[in-house]
């Protein structure tokens, strides 16, 4: 089963983990909000990213309890005990999603690498047809599961 997962995070070169959207092929969705320290968000993450947050209801966790509502959202969507792809359009999504499960991704999680298997013009089409904003960690994770084109060209 794949899972598509992005992240929200302070900045590149010292990246906080802010905000984590996941999408299940099957249509579930996980959406999680942390504290991070505001001090060290890029000019782009202040403008951009934050002024999206707190609109989702129920998704602000402490760090120490994300580990576990995501385990318990990914055993629940999970079925017949099948291999989970942890689908990522960048290494800095999977290393922040290990550090949310502080470095104990269950083993039938794996790292699944999408970024060219991701049609730009099915993203374009997602945010143009759902009028939801880009840079906002769930719908981001929607997208790609949208764009999602094994085989394909990025085109």
């Amino acid at each position: 089963m794949n899972v598509f997962l992005d992240t929200e995070f302070t900045d590149f070169l010292e990246p906080h983990l802010i905000s984590l959207g996941m999408a299940s092929e099957y249509g579930e969705d996980f959406y999680a909000e942390v504290p991070y320290p505001d001090c060290a968000c890029s000019t782009f993450v202040r403008e951009v990213v934050v002024p999206l947050l707190r609109k989702i209801p129920h998704s602000y966790f402490t760090v120490d309890n994300l580990h576990l509502e995501i385990i318990k959202w990914l055993e629940i969507v999970r079925r017949n005990k099948e291999e989970v792809y942890i689908c990522v359009d960048s290494q800095t999504d999977w290393d922040l999603f290990c550090e949310a499960l502080d470095c104990r991704v269950p083993p039938w999680c794996n790292y699944k690498l999408v970024s060219n298997e991701i049609v730009e013009l099915m993203l374009y089409d997602f945010f143009k047809h759902s009028g939801l904003p880009e840079h906002h960690a769930l719908y981001d994770a929607q997208a790609n599961r949208h764009a999602y084109r094994p085989h394909q060209s990025k085109k």
